[in-house]
């Protein structure tokens, strides 16, 4: 094989000469023409990777911005919303109250009205046996009366006691 590369480059150097000055000329051609579009389509994507890794590490600052400020928000709600409860829990504690107070002087007025209705009742009953009993007395003394007051003697020996016991007095 030796042989075969040593019978080129020696009998056909002038083969050689022209393929590296094509050579040559491709380069020149595809620096002046190709390689200015192909670097700036790589500056272009550089430039494209390094505006989306910004936009990313922006897009992660925001995140966890908005991360922090929904933390935030999140403990102002719960803050509020346990103020809200003990306000509310404290209402009803309030009404609960109110309702147990009105309804405990409420049932003093009830009891107390019940004791006046209970005491007027009792007196009208007590008076209506006084009067009951006076009756009885009066109807039981006025037998009793009549039964000793036949007897003429008897009547006259009762007034002369009654006398008696006046003038003592």
């Amino acid at each position: 094989m030796g042989e075969l590369f040593d019978g080129i480059l020696n009998y056909h150097l002038g083969f050689v000469v022209w393929s590296g000055i094509a050579f040559l000329l491709l380069l020149v051609v595809l620096r002046k023409f190709a390689w200015s579009p192909i670097l700036g389509f790589i500056h272009d994507r550089e430039q494209s990777i390094e505006n989306a890794l910004l936009s990313a590490e922006k897009a992660k600052d925001e995140m966890s911005r908005l991360t922090s400020e929904n933390e935030a928000l999140l403990k102002q709600a719960r803050v509020e919303r346990d103020l809200i409860l003990k306000e509310a829990k404290d209402l009803k504690d309030k009404i609960v109250s109110e309702a147990r107070t009105s309804a405990q002087a409420e049932g003093a007025k009830m009891i107390e009205k019940a004791k006046i209705e209970i005491d007027t009742l009792k007196n009208v009953a007590l008076n209506e046996v006084k009067d009951q009993v006076a009756s009885l007395s009066l109807e039981i003394a006025e037998k009793v009366l009549r039964h000793q007051f036949e007897d003429q003697s008897k009547q006259d020996e009762l007034v002369a006691d009654l006398l008696k016991e006046i003038k003592l007095n």
